[in-house]
């Protein structure tokens, strides 16, 4: 992507402050082994990138938006669009750690699932649908179930890792104060056999 061009005496439009995004949030267990996989794969490939923490760890469902401030009515639409929700508590598997494309000194290491995310894609699914019809159009076209350990400049190889599993019984709508790696959750909704 390239760098936007500003003319004289415009300035650039300020940076979001502020970002929306529906989540699962792992279970203490499952979290504490997030976090432990990328401290093995930090010192076997000497990576010196800041590591996701415990109480950040997540899988991103849908991306809401970036504001410069949090607007009151999208929180709305949004908290009432997840209430309309309705999906049975399920199981999710991440096995594999790989990186993603991004830009060149800050590609995303994560952890991805084979069959162990078929259920999460498909609530994923349910979930965009339910924004869509509340006017909240999802930003995760291409959907690919993941949680970030970290970003880092190097090209981790892909590989199986020990499975770590938990069981979903709830989501969540975060509030990611940009650049001060604080995530606020706002509101969660349980999964009902």
């Amino acid at each position: 992507m390239h760098e936007q061009l500003f003319l004289p005496g415009f300035d650039a439009p300020p940076r979001p402050t502020d970002r929306l995004f529906f989540a699962l949030i792992p279970a203490a267990e499952a979290a504490a082994a997030i976090v432990r996989q990328g401290r093995l794969l930090q010192e076997e490939f000497g990576i010196k990138s800041r590591l996701i923490g415990v109480d950040r760890a997540h899988v991103t469902l849908s991306h809401v938006g970036d504001y410069l401030e949090l607007p009151q009515d999208v929180v709305t639409a949004a908290m009432n669009a997840a209430a309309s929700v309705r999906a049975e508590p399920f199981d999710v598997t991440f096995e594999r750690v790989l990186n993603f494309h991004g830009r060149p000194r800050n590609r995303p290491l994560v952890l991805v699932g084979g069959d162990g995310v078929a259920a999460l894609t498909a609530f994923q699914r349910t979930l965009a649908k339910a924004l869509q019809r509340a006017g909240i159009r999802s930003a995760n076209s291409h959907y690919t179930p993941h949680v970030t350990l970290l970003y880092n400049k190097y090209n981790v190889p892909s590989r199986d890792i020990e499975p770590i599993s938990w069981t979903v019984r709830e989501f969540a709508l975060v509030h990611s104060l940009l650049g001060r790696t604080r995530h606020v959750t706002l509101a969660r909704w349980p999964l009902q056999p």
